[in-house]
This record gives C-alpha cells, structure tokens and sequence, in this order.
C-alpha cells in the first residue's frame, strides 16, 4: 500500500533571502575595497609594526657638534651631512658643515686629499651662501672656507692665490655689515688680514672678537696665528691652550701648539731650555695621539710631528720609528715614505733613504713597499700595498731634489743610479721650481758633476772608494714642509 509522506512538522525547508544574499554582497566588496586600500598604503595594517621615528635636520646638526667636540671630524662630518640631506634648504646646516671640512683638513697629509677636503668645504659653504645670502655667520664662513682654500703651497698659482683671498676678504666685509658684532666674522676677518699680510689690523680685528666672546674655541685659535704671524709663540700657546680648555677633544689645536714649543726650542741659544721645549713640544703630540688612541683613530700626523722633533734634536732612530709607525697606519700613502726618506737621509743612511723616497717620487710595490718602510720583508701583519708616486709640487720638490742627489752620489756603487737620477733631474728642471731656490739648482750641479763620467770613481765599481753624498749636506734642504701642522711664521 502506498502512504503518502507526511509534511514536517516542526523542520521547514531552507529558502533563499534576498535580504541576506544583499548583506554578504556588500561585506565581499568591503573587503575588496579594504584589501585594495592596504596595498595602496592608504590604510594600515593593525598587525604591522610601530613606524621608526623620522630624524630632524636639527637632531643630526646636534650630533654633528656633539661629534666635533668629541673630537671626532669624521663622524662629525657623516652627521652634518645627514643633516642637509634630510633638510637640503638648511643654510645652518651647510654653514656648519663648511666649518668642520675645513678644520678635518688638518688632519689630512697629503696635497690631493687637503685639496679635496677643502674644495668640499668651499662647496658646502657656497650652497649655505646660495640659501640664506644675507645671512652674518654664513657669509662668515664662506669668508673662512676661501681663505683656507687660498693656500699658496697647495695651489702653486698665485693669481688664484689672490683671487680666493679677495673673495675671502669681500665675504668677511659682507659678514660684518650684516652684523658687525658677529663675533665669528670677526676672526674670521682677522685670519683672512694675517694672509694678506695686514698683521696690524689682524690685531685689531681679534682682539674685538676676544672682547665679545671669548667662549668661542675659534676665537682663540685665530688670534693665536695673529700671534704666531708676529713671533709672539709663548703667547700664541696661551691662546692654544684656551681653546684647548673649550675643545679638549680636537688633535689639531695640541699639534699647533706642539709646533710653537718646537720653533721656540728651535730659536733657543740655550742647550738647555731648547730640550725642556722640546721636551714639552713632544708632550702635546703624544696628548694629541692619546685623544686618537681613545677615539680609534688611526691618524698618522702626531706621530709625524713627534718625528719632525726627535728628527730636530739629532734623535733620528726614534724619529724614524715614529715615521714607520704613520706607515703602518697609511702603508699606501706616498708622502709619508717621503718624510721616511728624508729621516734616514739626515741620519746619514743614504742608502736606506733610497727605497723609500723611491716610494714617494716614482711609486713602488710587492716588496718594494715593504722595503720603502724599512721592512726586511712582506708578511701578513705588514702586507705589500700599491704605493703611487707623488707628483712634483712645491711642497714635494725636495723630495725629489734629495732623491737624486742621494742617486748620484751614490752612482759609483750602482750604475743603475745615475740614469734615474738624471730623469729625475730632468722632471725638477722642467718643473721652474730652480729659479726660486738656490739650493735645488747647486744640488743639480753637484749631482751632474757626481754621474759625469770623469767624475772620480766613476765606472770603477769600487764602493769603497766613493765618498757619502757630502754635497747635500750641507744645504738647506728641510724637514719636509707639507706636514699639515703649519709651522709657526717668523
């Protein structure tokens, strides 16, 4: 028999609803629209993390100054720079900048990086200029950043020379109508009078910023220089010293007033007080090279200057190791193979002294560098680096003057000597550097004569025979001058 099924009683079947197929619609295309707003970066995700705190131009400016009063240029500089990228319309910023390139370059030793370095500097300070033009500090630093670029040693023109300095002089002008109580323009002013050689109002000029402010470490180094440019050494080390209490930290204020105690020790009559100055000379450097120490800084210019004095006194070991430890700090770096060079050569190790001005005049490596150092050999804690030769200027001429005048008096014991040292001769020649010096054009004739081949011993291959090279003792061939620690002006 066939039932019929009953209908359900208490279950009824599933129908659709237009109302909730209209509510799951809307909820699909929310999340659409909430997916497409996160990739667009215009909602953010509750799950990602806490944005970083963005950096002010003014934050990295206080770590700049924090870093230069520290002591430390380098990471001063990295800070300054972060400042201006973050805020490239930051006039201050790039002021300051200029400020601490400029002081950076006296830690620098050779021509191409000091050249470099304050190019940078000229540029920052220019950009400064460019932003804020009536600005009092800006147009003071600007003033500042030419006149150190207005080196005659590094530029060897002396019509660019004049150039900068003039633009100097009408920046530091501009400066002080903007303000004439800028303390800052003010010495700044006075540096820029000392290299025009206007000593009288140079005086003038610092001694007003003194009156202002004396709180300003730069203050104290300007009217030291005024200072150093009158012959008043003991007085510009009380200067130094003053701003060595503002800015304990910066090695170049110790290096300059070392330098004064060594020009004192220097003029000294008195055996005596010559070795108590130089004794206190060599006690600035090594404050200077203890600051480095702590802050892990591998600069080779206290060092440099501690074998400039020994070198002074006659103490030329102690001297030379002082060199080779610059060496090992810049084993690549030419100039410091010149001053190597020049040390061995004042002690009488002529032929020590060729390996390593070979280094500086022409270049060397393999083991040839390791030798330029005074090395017997290459090994893993002395590796063996390119070194490139410097070129002629006159801060490295004498470089190369004794370099072949040590060639040619030693050319008897090698015959390989005289032709490099009648290259050499040849690039001195050309270069017109004879006209201004004297003393380079008797060491070309003296070593002509030594490589002439009626000169005595000539050919013979007898070493014993051939005297040292007395010829280029006797002249006035210096210590080398481009050390970036100015010695002081008579």
């Amino acid at each position: 028999m066939n039932l019929t099924p009953r209908r359900p009683i208490f279950n009824r079947r599933a129908e659709s609803s237009v109302y909730r197929m209209f509510f799951w619609a809307i909820l699909t295309l929310s999340g659409i629209w909430l997916i497409l707003q996160m990739r667009q970066g215009q909602i953010k995700s509750p799950f990602a993390p806490a944005p970083t705190p963005t950096r002010t131009s003014n934050s990295y400016a206080m770590e700049g100054d924090a870093q230069f009063t520290a002591g430390s240029l380098d990471n001063a500089i990295s800070a300054y720079r972060e400042s201006v990228r973050v805020d490239p319309t930051n006039a201050k910023a790039w002021a300051e900048l200029a400020r601490i390139q400029a002081y950076s370059s006296t830690l620098l030793i050779t021509d191409a990086e000091i050249k470099v370095r304050l190019n940078d500097s000229l540029v920052s300070a220019q950009k400064a200029a460019a932003l804020a033009p009536d600005d009092s500090t800006v147009n003071a630093v600007l003033a500042f950043a030419l006149d150190w670029n207005a080196n005659p040693t590094l530029l060897n023109d002396n019509s660019r020379v004049q150039d900068l300095l003039l633009q100097a002089d009408l920046a530091a002008v501009r400066a002080l109508q903007l303000d004439s109580n800028n303390t800052l323009a003010l010495a700044y002013y006075a540096e820029i009078l000392v290299d025009e050689q206007k000593w009288t109002q140079a005086e003038q000029y610092i001694t007003q910023a003194v009156d202002r402010d004396p709180s300003i470490m730069d203050v104290h180094r300007v009217y030291a220089q005024v200072l150093e440019s009158l012959g008043e050494y003991n007085l510009a080390i009380q200067e130094y010293d003053k701003a060595i209490v503002i800015t304990p930290k910066l090695t170049f204020l110790y290096l300059r007033a070392g330098a004064n105690y060594r020009q004192l020790g220097f003029k000294s009559p008195n055996e005596d007080t010559q070795k108590q100055l130089f004794d206190k000379s060599l006690e600035y450097f090594a404050k200077a090279a203890g600051i480095n120490d702590a802050l892990k800084v591998k600069d080779p210019v206290p060092y440099l200057s501690i074998a400039k004095t020994y070198s002074q006194e006659g103490e030329y070991f102690i001297a030379a190791r002082n060199v080779q430890k610059a060496l090992s700090f810049q084993p690549a770096n030419a100039d410091i193979y010149g001053q190597l060079g020049i040390v061995y050569f004042k002690s009488r190790n002529y032929e020590g002294s060729i390996p390593a001005l070979q280094c500086a005049v022409e270049g060397c490596n393999g083991e040839d560098s390791c030798i330029g150092r005074g090395l017997t050999a290459c090994d893993d804690q002395d590796p063996a680096v390119q070194v490139t030769g410097l070129p002629l200027s006159l801060s490295t001429v004498d470089y190369y003057q004794v370099y072949f005048s040590v060639l040619a008096a030693l050319g008897p014991r090698d015959p390989t000597y005289c032709p490099i040292a009648s290259k050499i001769i040849a690039q001195v020649q050309a270069s017109g550097y004879v006209s201004n010096r004297p003393d380079i054009a008797t060491n070309i004739t003296a070593a002509e004569l030594e490589c002439s081949p009626s000169a005595p011993g000539a050919n013979s291959g007898n070493a014993t025979s051939v005297s040292a090279p007395t010829q280029i003792l006797s002249t006035s061939t210096p210590y080398p001058t481009n050390t970036p620690i100015p010695t002081p002006t008579p």
